[in-house]
């Protein structure tokens, strides 16, 4: 869908143009109003225009230097010139402006309808060729080091993997690492003298100290790191397909990762706590549980004290953590309701609950753990929409808040899914019910402004909503467009006030909002295929 401006200092012109010309059948989704320059580069500081269709000569700011400011600012937007002039300088001027097309007063609907669909087409083209493979992939470069921290940090917290999906990430990311490569964790956590700074220089010392890491590691292994959510700074280190001696190998990275220590203090003035894992050729589905191994470790053996260098688990004495890592997984259950993700969210569940079953049978811990975790999830959701669980859940959050309904897997599984689709009818109620209450109110104002301002632009500031997100709830809620409800009304009423014979043609085409008389006149005729008074009269 496109926004389209029109831009014309006579109103008669403008309203014409947006009542006349089918927008929405041209996949125009919303028609703004301007009646000067100045006016139109204030609509285009606040929404995103895709067309302008712009008269040339106007009060101020003309059409030909509107033009010219929305090249240079708002190099996607595609201008119309509409004059009454057919001067050969006015079109050599507008062809220097990259102008679309050039049309003279009176434009025939078909001409301006067949002017926009072009533009249309040509703005499809320009936008498939920004999305197209080079694009992206310039895209992916320029955002490379962010892209490889998302990825890294989502490797550590997950547990499988689609083996091609992954090649073609680490593939596009010009990652050198592939599955069953030989890898070793290092942590470096940052100590006090870092937590004296904010948090922008905090970040400029974590990058330093990749920065340093990258150097000390190159020509020995291959390196891949980010920040986790503990504010460790994370080394995946790659061993070299010819490294066969894992001894010496491991002697290398100790000795890099102490240096690594000393040279922080050396240059950044302040302290680090490395631990140093063991190699595994378990990349990337054991990456998971060796991070996690290696945090415990940290944890255990270096506690809160600074400066400390501790080795990790070796190999086959990894400690699986008797967690719920599903449960934990990203994304959370929490964040997949909030965003409405309701598939996604009922897939989360059915991977926690028969990680439960195989992993832990009837655990009451685990299945308390469960719970507690879940119904988090879901007083959140509620509580966002201004709602208690119990309200929405009823007589299953009763039962489960006592204790005594979900003593199994099987109990729980059922309360939870209940649960969710309670949560899920709820929130579509309220979203529908706001929705209805908004076209309420913008139905209220038109009916009291209607010899007013009741542009899209004017009931959208009146209701405090976007115009896009208005044009298109109105028209989700009434299956008719907010331009199509305004026309219909005005006819009606015009129609009702001329039976009632009380007022004058002109006066009725004032009532309604209309300063044209003739115009008023022309749009009754298209709407009812009479005159005004033909209509009276019969």
């Amino acid at each position: 869908m496109y926004q389209l401006m029109l831009v014309d200092d006579e109103d008669a012109v403008i309203e014409g143009l947006a009542i006349t010309i089918p927008w929405d059948q041209l996949g125009i989704e919303t028609v703004y109003k301007a009646n000067s320059g100045r006016e139109a580069l204030k609509l285009l500081e606040k929404h995103s225009i895709d067309i302008v269709i712009t008269d040339i000569r106007m009060p101020g700011i003309s059409g030909l230097e509107l033009i010219e400011t929305i090249r240079a600012k708002w190099k996607g937007t595609k201008c119309i010139l509409l004059s009454g002039f057919a001067e050969f300088e006015y079109a050599k001027q507008a062809l220097e402006n990259e102008t679309e097309d050039y049309l003279l007063k009176p434009v025939e609907d078909e001409d301006l309808i067949r002017v926009v669909r072009r533009v249309q087409d040509k703005l499809k083209r320009e936008w498939e060729e920004a999305s197209s493979r080079r694009r992206t992939l310039q895209t992916v470069r320029d955002h490379l080091p962010l892209l490889r921290t998302q990825l890294l940090k989502e490797l550590l917290t997950r547990s499988h993997w689609e083996e091609r999906n992954l090649a073609d990430r680490l593939a596009l990311l010009e990652l050198p690492f592939t599955p069953g490569d030989r890898c070793a964790l290092v942590l470096v956590r940052l100590e006090e003298h870092f937590y004296d700074y904010n948090n922008r220089s905090f970040s400029l010392f974590q990058y330093a100290i990749g920065n340093i890491a990258e150097e000390l590691f190159a020509g020995h292994f291959g390196l891949w790191h980010c920040m986790d959510d503990h504010d460790y700074l994370v080394l995946l280190v790659q061993a070299p397909a010819a490294a066969e001696n894992a001894a010496e190998a491991q002697a290398i990275l100790e000795r890099l990762a102490a240096q690594l220590q000393k040279s922080v203090k050396l240059y950044l003035k302040g302290t680090v706590s490395v631990m140093v894992g063991q190699w595994t050729n378990a990349f990337p589905q054991g990456l998971r549980l060796a991070y996690e191994d290696a945090v415990g470790v940290l944890l255990r053996r270096a506690g809160n004290e600074s400066e400390m260098f501790v080795t990790g688990s070796v190999p086959g004495q990894l400690i699986e953590v008797m967690a719920l890592h599903t449960l934990y997984e990203p994304p959370l259950l929490m964040h997949l309701l909030e965003a409405g993700r309701w598939d996604e969210a009922k897939a989360k569940l059915s991977a926690v609950f028969r990680e439960l079953d195989e992993r832990f049978g009837e655990s009451a811990e685990h299945i308390r753990e469960a719970y507690y975790t879940i119904a988090a999830s879901f007083s959140y959701v509620a509580h966002k929409h201004q709602r208690l669980l119990a309200d929405i859940a009823g007589s299953a959050e009763d039962d489960s808040r006592e204790g005594y309904a979900l003593r199994t897997v099987r109990q729980l599984r059922e309360w939870a899914f209940r649960t969710m689709e309670k949560v899920r009818e709820d929130t579509i109620r309220e979203v529908k019910d706001a929705r209805a209450d908004v076209v309420r109110m913008i139905q209220q104002y038109v009916e009291r402004h209607l010899d007013g301002d009741v542009s899209l632009q004017a009931v959208a500031d009146y209701v405090h909503f976007h115009p896009v997100y208005l044009s298109k709830v109105y028209k989700m809620e009434t299956g008719e467009a907010f331009t199509e409800y305004l026309y219909r009304l005005r006819m009606n009423k015009a129609a009702f006030w001329l039976k009632s014979g009380t007022y004058k043609v002109y006066e009725i085409s004032e009532m309604l909002g209309y300063q044209n008389t003739p115009y008023f006149i022309k749009k009754f005729k298209k709407y009812f295929g009479k005159t005004p008074q033909e209509y009276r009269e019969s």
